[in-house]
């Protein structure tokens, strides 16, 4: 997966890639547990599903993610080691043993990926090792541990803290594999295709939603936000990279269940149309409220 730089845009052969498959978080249903974001993935048409391990019971139990897999023809192909504050007590409190249990849940269900935060700057003891204990799980299991770019922390004026240790921007640190969230490059106010550029060989997952320069990390609808969305696209498919696109936004605000459910198709139709080559002048992404996700990602 992923093996390929991601370029500028080239010539194209009129057919999307074959290597990149488009999935769906479980977060992006929350608060809907997970069993209903496998029934929308299904209706909808998606390749299968990231989980994110949150206190819901049926993220961290691997026969019934495989049971509602296989009765939704939709694999797990990537899973969200537990980071959010929701998820803060989820396999006990060390996040070293977390990053282990969320591989072993990996290997369980047959995904590829793992997804994890960089350590808080309050974890130091385990912030020190990070890079090799990562590395080495990636080694010794053949599942791509991919770390997630963030962001600082911010007041209305200024950086607050230094939030992440060894940092928050994975360009400045040696990892094997990263994941970038477009969402996340928003609060950072950088420009998420330069950063898959910089990123190179080394992007192997991405995290498909969108933000603003807001101090929130918002978790938009892609084409709702300022980030080079469509433009990244492209780019993933001329480069003739392979992965997965997930879908990563925050339906949480939702004023209804069909708005909820309008946001997801109309995220799921943006990274189909983007990831076709070609001019897309017929396509105007649906306008709709944007929802803002209140908590830290």
């Amino acid at each position: 997966m992923g093996e390929a730089t991601v370029t500028d845009p080239a010539t194209a052969d009129g057919a999307r890639a074959p290597g990149i498959r488009v999935t769906l978080s479980n977060i992006s249903v929350y608060p809907r547990k997970t069993p209903f974001a496998f029934e929308v993935a299904a209706e909808l048409g998606y390749d299968g599903l990231e989980i994110m391990v949150l206190p819901d019971s049926t993220t961290k139990d691997a026969k019934a993610l495989n049971r509602l897999a296989a009765d939704h023809g939709q694999p797990v192909t990537s899973i969200h080691a537990p980071s959010l504050v929701l998820s803060q007590g989820v396999w006990g409190r060390l996040p070293g043993p977390k990053l282990e249990r969320s591989v072993d849940l990996a290997l369980e269900v047959g995904a590829e990926v793992v997804v994890v935060h960089p350590p808080f700057r309050w974890q130091r003891r385990y912030s020190n090792g990070f890079v090799e204990h990562v590395r080495e799980l990636s080694e010794a299991t053949g599942v791509i541990v991919a770390v997630e770019n963030m962001y600082p922390w911010r007041g209305r004026k200024r950086e607050v803290m230094r939030a992440y240790l060894p940092g928050w921007d994975p360009t400045e640190h040696d990892y094997d594999n990263v994941t970038l969230d477009l969402s996340h490059a928003a609060v950072a106010r950088q420009d998420s295709r330069a950063l898959a550029r910089q990123f190179g060989p080394r992007l192997r997952h991405v995290h498909l939603t969108d933000g603003t320069t807001s101090i929130m990390d918002e978790h938009l609808v892609p084409g709702r936000g300022t980030q080079p969305a469509r433009e990244l696209l492209a780019d993933l498919v001329t480069g003739g990279w392979s992965g997965d696109v997930c879908v990563e936004i925050s339906t949480r605000r939702a004023r209804s269940a069909a708005e909820r459910h309008e946001d997801v198709a109309a995220s799921l139709k943006f990274a189909r149309t983007y990831l076709t080559p070609g001019p897309h002048s017929d396509y105007t992404p649906p306008e709709g409220a944007p929802h803002r996700h209140l908590d830290a990602w």
